[in-house]
């Protein structure tokens, strides 16, 4: 839970903060999620520490059928005052199609099996995740919330 209320937070403070420079650029390339697994590591900002260490793991295909689509989800905060532990999440992922800025665009569902929030993942490129608000919306500075394919 202490998880989903940070990355929440740091999202809408970076939102808030207007940390970026420029628009949003459109890099997406027709190439997903494929292959057995994907793994996808990146910084995203916080509030209260130097960063939370994010590591996704996509398992399965775009092309599969939901059930073989799984994904594990690691946190782990750098330098955080009240040294939360590291929070582990897994569950199913699922394809979505279009964003309101972007129809053609795809974005990940992560939904973890029980308690958990749902998170939302738009592919940049075949490299790229960026993390999107629930209602599928990039935020402004969206480069800070990016994972790259390891």
């Amino acid at each position: 839970m202490q998880f989903r209320s940070l990355l929440a937070g740091s999202a809408m403070l970076a939102l808030l903060a207007g940390c970026a420079t420029g628009g949003p650029t459109d890099q997406r390339e027709e190439t997903g999620v494929s292959g057995a697994q994907a793994n996808y590591q990146g910084t995203l900002p916080c509030r209260n520490c130097d960063g939370i260490d994010l590591d996704v793991t996509l398992v399965g295909e775009e092309t599969s059928v939901p059930e073989e689509r799984t994904f594990t989800l690691a946190a782990t905060y750098r330098n955080h005052p009240q040294t939360p532990p590291d929070e582990n999440y897994a569950g199913n992922w699922e394809v979505l199609t279009g964003t309101p800025s972007d129809p053609d665009a795809t974005v990940y569902e992560l939904t973890p099996d029980g308690d958990g929030q749902i998170y939302y993942f738009m592919r940049i490129n075949e490299r790229t995740l960026e993390l999107i608000d629930p209602e599928r919306r990039r935020f402004e500075n969206g480069e800070m919330l990016q994972l790259q394919r390891q």
